[in-house]
């Protein structure tokens, strides 16, 4: 474990993990890390919670696991009474592909077999599994699979910073709906079967919120020509954005929701497919079950792990915390990074942050790939005891540098101000060596 070479995050070696405790990580040579990420934006409650730790042991003593197709357990009921369908499974990406599972088996079963085409967009991630990665506009992962994936449609992404074309932002929205609306035209909207798209793009965009009205524009589009609107929440979702559902911010419903990262908080892997009543009715009716799921998915002590999870969020009125302390973080980021030319954009929602590094913060020229800006700068902050999340590509070509912040939900105010002063240390001693 310890010689493998982490690419992503440009660390040589990777030290040995003994314990965690709240926001902080020990290794076995006793250095101290604290989680500024997250690890991938999923460990929302942070480490070593006793209380979930707790209820996760009580279920053990319980039962571990009972199959879902013969038990079920208690549903985690925060999507409101339209959206009473759930199918649990283990993975972000396994939500996704029981997403496209759900779509596909809703069109069947209304006798609309010929609606089995994807429209996504670029510079997205929605899963490492065949069919949600034949969903993600990411080319560095994309490449060594190419020829197996499935053939989906592309539009671009929804970026304020770095519009597609130079569109004006005051046309943004417009363009992109316009965009949307044209390919389900040229494809034939007798076979779309939706539209997925994440309401704030994590990794393959450095955090990327929608610009304000689009997510409103595309599910009028979608519900103009019968497709649906699926929002991949697995790293936005559940609170990271400080609001439960990511999409809550532009009050828009998607038909299908996935969530996963937050749902449990890293404590046991827990993902889930939310749908509404009518696309859960159609199928019911049909089929009298949903065909999409693995022997563990809806385990037992996971779901427990999960239950316990956003009860302390609820709880601790930490959603609610997060959309508060989530705008004094990213203030706080801002004022800290001003004087660094190279620092073009500081963006995101709640604790869902991401910081743009450019070579020319007026023209937003990126760095060439191989300076690996993100990535070093990742890794001299790990050598500070701070663990922030690199990602690059955004910018075409594999340029574009950014980092993602994404803190447990119950950081405190003096671990938030040293994630503050370590980032910008590490930034600095990066960018003025």
């Amino acid at each position: 474990m310890s010689s493998h070479r982490a690419i992503g995050f440009g660390l040589e070696r990777l030290p040995r993990i003994v314990r965690g405790e709240g926001s902080y990580l020990f290794d076995a040579e006793g250095r101290q890390y604290l989680d500024g990420s997250g690890g991938p934006a999923a460990f929302c409650l942070g480490h070593a919670n006793r209380e979930v730790n707790a209820a996760i042991a009580a279920q053990l003593e319980q039962i571990a696991c009972a199959y879902r197709y013969l038990f079920t357990t208690e549903v985690l009921g925060k999507f409101g009474p339209d959206f009473g369908h759930v199918v649990y499974c283990c993975s972000g990406s396994e939500a996704v592909e029981s997403a496209l599972k759900v779509a596909l088996q809703f069109w069947h079963a209304r006798g609309l077999r010929d609606k089995h085409h994807f429209i996504a967009r670029e510079r997205s991630y929605h899963g490492n599994t065949l069919g949600a990665l034949s969903m993600s506009g990411f080319a560095e992962r994309r490449v060594p699979f190419e020829g197996s994936l499935l053939d989906v449609t592309f539009v671009s992404a929804a970026n304020s910073y770095r519009p597609a074309g130079g569109v004006a932002p005051a046309e943004l929205v417009a363009t992109l709906a316009g965009e949307l609306e044209e390919r389900i035209l040229r494809i034939g909207p007798e076979r779309v079967a939706g539209f997925i798209f994440e309401p704030v793009v994590g990794a393959a965009g450095g955090v990327v919120p929608g610009p304000p009205g689009y997510a409103e524009a595309v599910r009028a589009i979608c519900d103009r020509y019968d497709v649906l609107l699926i929002a991949d929440e697995v790293m936005c979702g559940a609170g990271r954005c400080g609001t439960w559902r990511a999409l809550d911010h532009e009050k828009v419903k998607a038909d299908i929701t996935t969530v996963a990262k937050g749902l449990a908080g890293g404590y046991i892997p827990l993902g889930a497919t939310i749908f509404s009543n009518a696309i859960g009715a159609a199928i019911l009716a049909a089929d009298g079950t949903f065909l999409t799921g693995h022997t563990y998915s809806g385990h037992t002590a996971a779901c427990a792990a999960g239950l316990a999870v956003q009860r302390i969020i609820e709880r601790d009125d930490l959603v609610a915390r997060v959309a508060a302390a989530g705008r004094t973080l990213k203030s706080a980021l801002q004022a800290a990074l001003e004087g660094f030319e190279e620092v073009g954009d500081v963006r995101g929602r709640g604790y869902f942050l991401g910081i743009e590094l450019v070579r020319d913060r007026v023209t937003k020229q990126p760095f060439p790939a191989q300076r690996a800006v993100s990535r070093e700068i990742s890794r001299r902050a790990f050598e500070n005891g701070l663990i922030c999340y690199p990602c690059a590509g955004n910018a075409g070509d594999g340029m574009g540098d950014t980092l993602i912040v994404a803190p447990p939900f119950n950081a405190t105010d003096t671990e938030l101000a040293e994630l503050v002063d370590k980032l910008t240390k590490s930034v600095g001693q990066v960018l003025r060596p």
